[in-house]
């Protein structure tokens, strides 16, 4: 046991209260931990400072330092911070370049209390000038008042900038210089600029010229057309009933070459039509889901009795798919597909038939023709162009189908394919878009025969044209049916009521005389017999709103002139329904 220390010669432990008759030594331990806590964050702050990269340095207001960091030293240019605390007396003259700087520092240090990244220069003992940038601090405590600064040296930023501002300054000027031989180019465009413009504006007429004379052409064309349609359809109405008629095979051959004539004729001006309007970017795709059943069952009974007549077999493999496309134009497409299979193939025959690609469907037409040599299968696709090879006895067209399918297919957004062999045949295929089955079932599907015989069914035959009026009789009423022919509506309803019938099949043209048409006869009969009567427009309309239009009233337009095939499908198609 310690004896207690005598007044006199008091111990640390008596002097702060700690001794072995005070209740405070019982607190002593962590009192001890304490002060070691206080001493090991001194020691970390001073091992901060002395070993902070930017410089530290702290001052009185009066400008006078009371410390600065090794780093602050380095960077003034002195040896140590204790030789920069003893030569810098006075900050604002010493320090500073511009004493300036060290006033509106204070003022805003004494008005916000801390003022960042103020940018200054200051004296290095060399005399050199350092540009810096500080954080500063207005600090008070118990009346004293204390400036702690943060310096970083930023030269390189400045040098940066003087070069960027010494490039900018180099550009500026070989921008100027640029300026002035540019404006000497110029004022030489300027003066051939004006010599174009002369140029261009006779380009200008020049063109407008072409399309005024374009369009005229295209005008006369579409009316020419429809007046030599008219005429034509009668002319091939008659030579289809000569035609089924028994007669010396003389005169049989002299009707034949006359229906090959009316054929090729119709064949030119339709293509002509066609091939006018895609290239004017008349035709518009309409698509819509339906089955393809219904153009299939279409396409056999037109070539059928084409193949037969040819003595080549056509096989159609029909699908219950539904696509997404126009069906009038993919018709269109199909059609010259299989007219050209035909007409290239000598023996053997032509398969149509589907095959699925993902969410596709191509639509594919086989022959077993002589094919097509791999050079020329690109030029197919030009207009006017025609192979050398031997065909059939069928008509040779003029050259346009594979235009018109090519500038079609563009239209419906759908990829075309050829591929052939020679001497084995080709393939030709269009990819057509699947669409998800629909709820109304497809058509029923017609099975023609080429030598279909009516039983004296009514036939209702309205057209402007007298001689389309007895050219559609005589075939009518040769193909057995009770053919009746009227101009208008109103001749239309009293010949019915005269001869007491109900027309089982509608047959009208479209433009008849007094503005009416063959919709408003249609209407005025439905509500007469107040029933749908199955209807076929007749029409060398070709316009897409017009068909449109037809498409809408669920009318099947047969375009004049008017093929016998196609016309014999329609009614029995027409009569076989419920």
């Amino acid at each position: 046991m310690k004896k207690r220390s005598d007044d006199n010669n008091p111990s640390f432990e008596d002097l702060i209260g700690l001794g072995d008759h005070s209740a405070r030594k019982n607190y002593y331990p962590e009192l001890a931990q304490k002060l070691e806590e206080l001493e090991t964050e001194r020691n970390r702050y001073k091992w901060l400072f002395e070993n902070a990269l930017h410089g530290i340095f702290q001052a009185d207001l009066s400008g006078h330092f009371r410390a600065a960091n090794p780093a602050m030293a380095t960077l003034c240019g002195y040896r140590s911070e204790s030789q920069l605390v003893h030569r810098i007396r006075a900050i604002d003259q010493q320090l500073f370049v511009e004493p300036q700087d060290y006033q509106i520092l204070l003022e805003r240090l004494r008005r916000d209390g801390k003022v960042y990244r103020f940018e200054t220069r200051l004296l290095k003992s060399n005399g050199e000038a350092l540009p810096v940038s500080m954080n500063v601090l207005l600090k008070q405590e118990e009346g004293d008042i204390t400036i702690e600064a943060f310096v970083q040296d930023i030269s390189e930023r400045v040098r940066d900038q003087a070069r960027l501002k010494n490039l900018n300054e180099e550009l500026e000027q070989r921008v100027e210089d640029r300026t002035n031989a540019l404006a000497a180019v110029n004022s030489k465009l300027w003066e051939e600029i004006r010599e174009r413009e002369v140029a261009q504006q006779q380009l200008i007429v020049a063109k407008d010229q072409a399309e005024a004379a374009n369009h005229s052409k295209d005008k006369y064309l579409a009316a020419a057309s429809h007046d030599l349609l008219q005429p034509m359809n009668a002319a091939r109405l008659l030579v289809a009933a000569l035609r089924e008629r028994d007669m010396a095979a003389k005169d049989g051959h002299l009707v034949e070459r006359v229906h090959v004539a009316l054929e090729g004729a119709e064949s030119l001006l339709t293509d002509l039509l066609d091939i006018s309007k895609l290239d004017q970017n008349a035709v518009q795709s309409d698509p819509s889901a339906f089955y393809l059943s219904q153009l299939m069952s279409t396409l056999e009974s037109e070539f059928k009795p084409v193949a037969e007549s040819a003595g080549l077999r056509l096989k159609i493999r029909t699908t219950t798919c539904v696509v997404n496309s126009d069906a009038r134009l993919l018709m269109r497409v199909l059609r010259n597909f299989a007219s050209n299979a035909l007409r290239y193939t000598n023996s053997g025959g032509v398969l149509v038939g589907c095959r699925k690609r993902g969410e596709h469907l191509d639509i594919q037409v086989w022959d077993s023709g002589e094919g097509i040599p791999d050079g020329c299968l690109v030029d197919i696709f030009q207009e006017f162009n025609q192979l050398a090879q031997h065909r059939n006895g069928m008509r040779t067209g003029v050259g346009l189908g594979l235009a018109i399918v090519e500038r079609t297919a563009r239209v419906l957004e759908h990829p075309i394919y050829v591929e052939s062999k020679t001497n084995k045949g080709s393939v030709f295929s269009i990819r057509v878009p699947l669409a998800a089955a629909s709820n109304r079932p497809p058509l029923p599907i017609s099975h023609v025969q080429s030598n279909s015989h009516f039983s004296d069914e009514v036939v209702l035959v309205v057209d402007n044209d007298r001689d389309i009026l007895l050219s559609m009789g005589t075939l009518l009423k040769q193909w057995g049916l009770r053919p009746y022919t009227v101009t208008d509506a109103a001749n239309a309803i009293k010949l019915c009521q005269q001869y007491k019938v109900v027309p089982r099949v509608l047959l009208l043209d479209y433009h008849l005389d007094n503005d009416e048409t063959g919709i408003d006869v249609l209407e005025q009969l439905e509500q007469h017999f107040d029933e749908r009567i199955p209807a076929a427009m007749l029409t060398a309309e070709r316009a897409d709103q017009s068909l449109k239009l037809f498409r809408e009233l669920g009318l099947q337009v047969l375009n004049k002139p008017v093929k016998p095939g196609k016309l014999r499908a329609f009614i029995t198609h027409a009569l076989s329904a419920p």
